[in-house]
């Protein structure tokens, strides 16, 4: 029962890796796979301190040793100046709006009350008890019988003077504003004057009931300009800036240490605080923000790379290997001299980067990484924006050193040029930090050198090795197989003299044209050279390796002629893999005859005895034909030199007919529908090729013959001397 039931379990499993190889296949899903994973990389790599290298303290602890700044800086005190800022806030006086409105609603009422009461005063169809009622009724306070009595029987001119008297009180008061906490203040002091004023006593208790009724507070606080004020006077408030200068003792052994010290080493980065997680989200929507760019940059300008997954990682682990040196660079720490150390962030090898990207990938990529990686610094070194410069400069100037490379002593002299321009960096940089002088000349010159030393070494020793795991076939390589001293040329010199210098000149042509069309000129040499190494197996079957008069095609049918020569290709091919030459160069041997028809022996076979059975493909090379323009402009330099060197006495008219009448040959042929020559590019590589041959095969001065010369001289001293 155990074993059916795992049978079930088994095909689940399979069939489960079986869909996750099929997705992982698909290229979308293995580039967002790596992007993921160099993201989590970087992100760790910017965001742990590794070698910390600061000190666990707090507020209130005893400093266990004298703490130096390891360089100048200079921070914001949040805590004084919000100090400032909120005494500066405190000294803003309350801002108040007196409601104008309120006074004359004031005065209306008491207006609309002593109407009321005129008009029952002068009706005369109630008895005065009628009116002690009705007045007692209307009124909003309690007045006292006499004072009701009072009222009853008053003129009304009497109470009017009344009403004016008490509202011209009431608006005095209320214009200078009354406040909700003065309002009884100002109730007692209109009171006090309405005792002073000449009224009978009902009257003045009238008055009086007026006042307190009705008088209500007009001025009140407005929160929302007095904020607005408060906040201006803040922000007119400067930051409280703190200097710390290089080497100075910011706490000293034995020291209680205090909010002022916390801040100062925060400033300098000696603190060692806890990782927040928005601290590594920040850090991790950095590096993502930079890899989107570089993406989308391969995405728009070389979407060779873009759609290469192994070319793609080959960038990722190059930025990983100076990103991590620079890392353990930066995390070194010197007890004895630490602003020194502190500067060790301008030995990050960024120009290694910017070099192997260059010779391996691209010249324009590199430059955006140098970009890239010189953030990384930046951010690695406590956001410090002067390692960023001078990685930066390092790293532009290593790109353009390795842009033209010829020799492979090219790289240690990049690395000097990147050494020279980090100490200028350096110099520049330190006279805008208003560094030490002393500090500025060491640094520059020490960490300068080493920077561009490192870069070098980098650079060199691990080129080999990405060269071969990734499959990459690099200018440095090529300059390596371009040497003489390789085997399979000093073999080739040996063995096949006249194809081994058959070869040189093909490289010279093929060279001179391909610079002219903005094609891998080094790729072409190597190429040129390289593209007859099939003709070792048998090279006196070949003209050019024929020293004696004996010609071997002379005594064998045409086919079998053509089976022999056709089948270089196929040797070379095969001797190519054999000595591990690079792919892009096997494919040159492959390609440089394409498919292209053995004249000679086809129409020697077509003037045989049976020219009905002769087919043509059976005297074409096998192909395939050239794909890139470097293949076909071997293939055309390989024709016109051959050609160009059967000539008997060639001029210059002529040499440029035959160039020309090749090269439209091949295009007849269809021999270079597969690249991405134009005709444009074919007329300048015609132009190349007879600028060169000029120089091969120029006039020759026709020397007398060397017996006549004799003759001349013995007669010309033979004759009469003076």
């Amino acid at each position: 029962m155990g074993s059916e039931n795992m049978i079930p379990f088994k095909k689940v499993g399979s069939t489960l890796l079986q869909g996750f190889a099929i997705v992982f296949k698909h290229q979308k899903v293995r580039r967002g796979s790596a992007a993921v994973f160099f993201m989590l990389i970087f992100t760790l790599l910017l965001s742990l301190d590794f070698f910390s290298g600061k000190v666990d303290l707090k507020e209130g602890d005893v400093a266990p040793y004298d703490i130096k700044a390891p360089r100048s800086v200079e921070y914001i005190d949040p805590i004084r100046t919000a100090e400032l800022r909120q005494q500066a806030a405190e000294k803003v006086e309350k801002v108040y709006v007196t409601d104008d409105q309120v006074t004359l609603e004031v005065q209306k009422e008491i207006i609309d009350l002593t109407d009321k009461i005129t008009l029952i005063q002068v009706d005369e169809k109630i008895s005065l008890e009628e009116k002690v009622a009705k007045i007692k009724q209307i009124i909003p306070f309690t007045l006292s019988e006499e004072a009701l009595n009072t009222l009853a029987v008053a003129s009304p001119d009497s109470l009017r003077q009344v009403r004016d008297e008490v509202n011209e009180l009431v608006a005095d008061r209320m214009i200078k504003g009354i406040e909700r906490e003065e309002l009884d203040k100002a109730s007692d002091e209109l009171i006090a004057k309405i005792t002073k004023l000449d009224f009978s006593p009902s009257f003045q208790q009238f008055a009086t009931k007026l006042v307190q009724n009705y008088l209500r507070p007009n001025r009140y606080y407005d929160q929302a300009r007095t904020e607005a004020r408060r906040l201006q006077e803040m922000e007119k408030v400067e930051p409280v800036r703190v200097q710390i200068k290089v080497n100075q003792v910011v706490v000293e052994a034995g020291q209680i240490i205090t909010r002022e010290d916390i801040l100062e080493l925060q400033a300098l980065g000696l603190l060692n605080t806890k990782r927040s997680w928005t601290f590594l989200a920040g850090r991790f929507l950095l590096v993502a923000g930079l890899m989107s760019a570089v993406l989308f940059y391969l995405r728009q300008q070389n979407r060779e790379i873009y759609h290469n997954i192994s070319q793609l990682y080959l960038l990722g682990i190059i930025t990983f290997i100076v990103s991590a040196v620079t890392k353990a660079l930066v995390s070194i720490e010197i007890t004895r001299w630490p602003e020194f150390g502190a500067l060790f962030g301008y030995m990050a090898p960024v120009a290694a980067a910017g070099m192997l990207i260059a010779i391996l990938l691209e010249y324009r990529l590199a430059v955006l990484m140098v970009a890239v990686i010189s953030l990384f610094v930046g951010s690695m070194t406590g956001n410090q924006l002067n390692f960023s410069v001078v990685g930066f400069l390092g790293g532009i100037t290593g790109v353009y050193s390795v842009s033209k490379l010829s020799q492979r002593g090219d790289l240690a002299r990049a690395g000097l040029y990147t050494g020279l321009a980090v100490v200028l960096a350096i110099i520049a940089v330190g006279l805008v930090e208003e560094t030490p002088w002393r500090l500025l000349l060491v640094s520059a010159a020490l960490l300068g050198l080493i920077n561009g030393l490192l870069s070098s070494i980098l650079t060199n020793g691990a080129l080999p090795y990405l060269e071969s795991t990734f499959g990459i076939t690099s200018s440095v390589k090529l300059l390596e197989l371009s040497n003489p001293s390789h085997p399979l040329l000093r073999k080739l010199l040996t063995e096949a003299p006249g194809t081994y210098h058959h070869s040189i000149i093909v490289g010279n042509l093929a060279e001179a044209a391909s610079e002219a069309v903005g094609g891998d000129h080094l790729l072409v040499r190597v190429g040129a050279l390289y593209h007859d190494i099939g003709k070792l197996k048998r090279p006196y079957f070949f003209i050019e390796n024929q020293l004696a008069a004996d010609n071997p095609h002379e005594k064998i049918a045409p086919t079998l002629s053509t089976l022999i020569l056709t089948s270089h290709v196929k040797d070379g091919v095969d001797m190519a893999k054999e000595y591990k030459l690079p792919q892009r160069v096997i494919d040159i041997i492959e390609q440089h005859h394409g498919t292209s028809l053995v004249k000679y022996f086809y129409n020697k076979a077509l003037e045989g005895q049976h020219p009905d059975t002769v087919k043509e493909e059976e005297f074409r090379y096998d192909g395939p034909k050239p794909q890139t323009r470097e293949a076909a402009i071997v293939m055309l330099a390989d024709s016109v030199e051959a050609a160009v060197r059967s000539m008997q006495d060639p001029t210059s008219g002529q040499v440029e007919g035959l160039v020309r009448k090749l090269i439209k040959q091949k295009l007849m042929d269809g021999q270079l529908d597969e690249c991405d020559l134009t005709l444009k590019d074919l007329d300048t590589i015609a132009n190349s090729f007879l600028k060169v041959l000029s120089g091969v095969f120029h006039n020759r001065i026709e020397y007398p013959d060397i017996q006549q010369e004799i003759e001349r001289r013995k007669s010309y001293r033979a004759g009469p001397r003076k």
